[in-house]
């Protein structure tokens, strides 16, 4: 199974619930964010720009197993900032792992062997570790050399022990597909569990800080589609924990609506609003958010900030919702996640 039977029976019972409950909107996945802190100063990120001002700050263990519980998503993205600088990341995994959901832990996969006692191997725990190139184009990316070393060294420490492990790589404007080819044919000898993608989706906060260095790795809408057209066979190729759907969406296939209520975001400030790309208002509870959101205002052709946004925690979830969903399209997602 491309999935772990736990995560993909725990989501298909979890929405054939909210579907009989009759509910419009429900999250799939809580974007958990117990601090902004970084050791890197990535390039393409916005936290760490957005979110100067209380870069400090961070959410108490209990806060986030609070939000765990307020949202009730059967899937935990612990991003941030780097969670693995979280002092208590252990003891957060833990909580959340008793109340039965499953984690992605989003890294640059710095600290994965300094930290791995913390953890145990579990069908529900992947480390989810970023890389957007080789060793060279990587670590340009991140403004730091070493990172891509340090990074698969930890792969390495954590496939070892025995844990899951997945990888997250953005496509840039100038990515060159050979090397991504490159990179994947090499993750998947070291035993990667899955390997995602995603567009690299224009954050304001970088856009307003340096808007020159925007222009010139961000994809608009034509830029996304003609790049994933491209790279189509590529992605034939290899284990992918994207959707195919998703990835036909990127190459500019079909059209799918927008549904960032599916992942909604918890960090120091609250809950972010509408999405993990926009902040229009921090919400102090998950219900003001979704029930104080006017989801109707957002996305392509009607607020232009979305414009040219085709970010995996805004699609993804309309794929696993069968939003717009073709008759085909169901016994199409059930047999992609047996092979």
């Amino acid at each position: 199974m491309r999935f772990p039977l736990t995560l993909t029976t725990n989501m298909a019972s979890y929405l054939v619930r909210k579907k009989l409950a009759r509910e419009r909107r429900f999250p799939l996945v809580l974007m958990l964010e117990p601090l902004h802190a970084c050791n890197l100063t990535c390039t393409g990120c916005g936290r760490i720009r957005e979110y100067a001002q209380t870069i400090k700050d961070k959410l108490s263990v209990e806060e986030c197993l609070a939000a765990v519980d307020e949202c009730g998503a059967p899937i935990v993205s612990i991003c941030g900032g780097e969670p693995l600088i979280y002092p208590d990341i252990g003891l957060l995994v833990r909580g959340i792992l008793r109340r039965r959901k499953n984690i992605y832990l989003c890294t640059n996969g710095m600290f994965i062997r300094k930290r791995l006692d913390q953890f145990r191997p579990t069908s529900r725990f992947f480390f989810n570790v970023h890389l957007d190139g080789l060793e060279e184009t990587h670590d340009k990316l991140v403004e730091r050399a070493g990172v891509f070393r340090a990074a698969i060294d930890g792969i390495k420490a954590a496939k070892k022990a025995g844990f899951l492990v997945c990888t997250n790589t953005t496509i840039y404007k100038e990515t060159d597909l050979r090397e991504i080819d490159a990179l994947f044919a090499y993750l998947t000898r070291l035993g990667v569990d899955g390997l995602m993608v995603s567009p690299a989706y224009g954050y304001a906060a970088v856009r307003e800080t340096n808007p020159q260095g925007a222009a010139e790795i961000f994809l608009t809408r034509d830029d996304i589609r003609a790049k994933f057209r491209e790279a189509q066979r590529l992605f034939a190729k290899y284990r992918m924990a994207s959707s195919p759907i998703y990835l036909e969406f990127l190459s500019g296939q079909r059209e799918l609506p927008c549904t960032a209520w599916g992942n909604p975001t918890r960090n120091v400030r609250g809950w972010k609003g509408p999405c993990y790309l926009i902040t229009d208002q921090h919400h102090a509870s998950f219900r003001d958010l979704m029930e104080q959101t006017d989801w109707d205002r957002y996305g392509p052709g009607r607020d232009p900030r979305c414009e040219h946004c085709m970010v995996h925690c805004g699609f993804e979830p309309t794929v696993a919702l069968g939003v717009n969903q073709r008759l085909r399209d169901a016994l199409r997602m059930a047999w992609w996640q047996l092979v």
